[in-house]
């Protein structure tokens, strides 16, 4: 199965990335987060494609700002965890914040972007539901020029979109909320974390007194359409009128006929309508009685160093023309081979650090967890050539020569194992979590942990050990 593509390129610049897909088109693929790609490569989704841009060293595209005109400009590096630790997103973008709050899990969060999430063009991806209620905008770049599309025209069926296999997808641009408005996001799903939604709704009311008269609103559906869809009777319904319990009911119910969702292994077509009503319902409920951000942590754990990498100084690089230069637990490695499988399958195949397990490879079990640049992400999901000029932190990096880290002396006292296969990876977060907060509640620990899967002690002596290592490293 290997390799997984023929070509890596770690670019800096976007005329590089420009360049490259004018010259391969459908045959390259750009990668910034991989958390999709990855798998649609490795599932023979993407037929053809023998090029991957790697554009993470690029520097400045991850930039949130706020233009003159009260424009909200999201790079197309921004993570979900950016617009998760943003003020500016949670303060005039609510709905986006909390959005991508539920995506994933903060090793998902740390790597995959909003930008990616909009390109994957999937009814179920959670930001394109607030972003399309927002009224956000892309804009692809291409050897050809600019051009700007609405991400309402953007979409023409199931991951379908109108991008071009020359363009680059630059800028996501939307209106800050006013302060007449309030929104939010819910999303309904078989699990709190980690979980593809079964349903999902953003909703922004603009309101014109303090008798929360609707002057005008946004209902967007996910998941239950082949693109996200306007609610739009219950948009109009709304007009005018006062958000009280009557007129919330009705407006759920006009939603509820916007839906036309399918049956798949997840749920039926008729839970999901009927679900369409319940979580409109919730959502206008929330912001009647302003606890629309009830949930959402003030300081939620993203698992990343207070540091960030600076990647300026990284030049362009090929490979296999080139080796992979990358420093792993403090030691320098040159691996000539394995560019074409993903860092986890690098790490235990080529340089025999095999603590890091493989449990799913799809990004759902957290056994893989590694630091990347002092960020905690899922190392199956990351290729293999972005190790270059990188460094990382292995479970076997993890103790100080031969004392151990407080979390691991802490899992022993607990006996906080059992079969032992997801151990590193809960080990690795653990770990991430102290650096990033001293004395975790038990509810920071459970985010920590929210991407990390055991299938035999039930957690709780987990949870309990972190809880006792924050004390010994206190």
């Amino acid at each position: 199965m290997y390799p997984m593509w023929h070509n890596y390129i770690n670019v800096t610049s976007t005329d590089e990335v420009i360049q490259i897909l004018g010259e391969k088109k459908e045959r390259a693929r750009i990668v910034a987060g991989g958390t999709d790609l990855i798998l649609e490569l490795e599932r023979g989704l993407r037929k053809g494609v023998d090029t991957l841009i790697d554009v993470s060293r690029i520097p400045a595209l991850d930039q949130i700002k706020i233009d003159e005109d009260d424009i909200i400009h999201l790079g197309p590096l921004v993570t979900h965890n950016d617009c998760v630790a943003s003020k500016l997103i949670r303060k005039s973008a609510y709905p986006l914040a909390r959005a991508a709050w539920d995506v994933g899990a903060p090793q998902i969060r740390n790597r995959g972007t909003i930008a990616g999430n909009l390109i994957t063009a999937s009814p179920a991806n959670d930001t394109i539901t607030p972003l399309m209620a927002l009224g956000a905008s892309v804009t692809l770049r291409s050897t050809r020029g600019e051009r700007s599309i609405p991400l309402k025209e953007f979409y023409t069926g199931v991951r379908k979109s109108v991008m071009q296999a020359d363009e680059m997808l630059v800028d996501i641009s939307f209106p800050a909320m006013k302060k007449s408005q309030r929104g939010t996001f819910i999303k309904l799903a078989l699990r709190r974390a980690q979980a593809i939604s079964l349903v999902n709704v953003a909703v922004i009311l603009n309101l014109k007194d303090a008798a929360r008269t609707v002057k005008s609103a946004v209902i967007t559906l996910g998941a239950v359409t082949p693109i996200i869809t306007h609610a739009v009777e219950a948009e109009k319904f709304l007009e005018q009128k006062k958000l009280n319990p009557k007129n919330i009911a009705h407006a759920a119910e006009l939603a509820m006929q916007a839906a036309h969702p399918i049956d798949d292994i997840r749920g039926s077509a008729a839970y999901r309508i009927e679900m369409v009503k319940v979580i409109t319902a919730r959502a206008l409920s929330a912001i009647l009685n302003q606890t629309e951000q009830e949930g959402m942590p003030k300081r939620p754990i993203l698992l990343q160093s207070k540091e960030t990498a600076d990647y300026t100084s990284q030049i362009t690089s090929s490979f296999p023309s080139s080796a992979i230069e990358t420093t792993i637990n403090g030691k320098e490695y040159s691996f000539t081979s394995g560019y074409g499988k993903t860092l986890l399958r690098l790490l235990r195949e080529e340089g025999l650090l095999t603590g890091t397990k493989e449990g799913c490879a799809e990004g759902e079990c957290g056994a893989c967890t590694v630091f990347l640049d002092g960020n905690a992400v899922m190392s199956c999901l990351v290729p293999a050539p972005r190790a270059h000029g990188a460094q990382i932190t292995t479970i076997e990096g993890l103790a100080d020569g031969d004392t151990l880290h407080p979390v691991q002396d802490a899992f022993i006292e607990h006996g906080a194992v059992q079969c032992g296969y997801c151990t590193p990876g809960f080990l690795m977060s653990g770990a991430k979590l102290l650096e990033e907060k001293n004395n975790p509640t038990h509810n920071e620990i459970e985010q920590a942990i929210t991407g990390n899967l055991c299938r035999c002690t039930g957690y709780y002596k987990i949870v309990k050990a972190i809880e006792d290592a924050s004390k010994i490293k206190t």
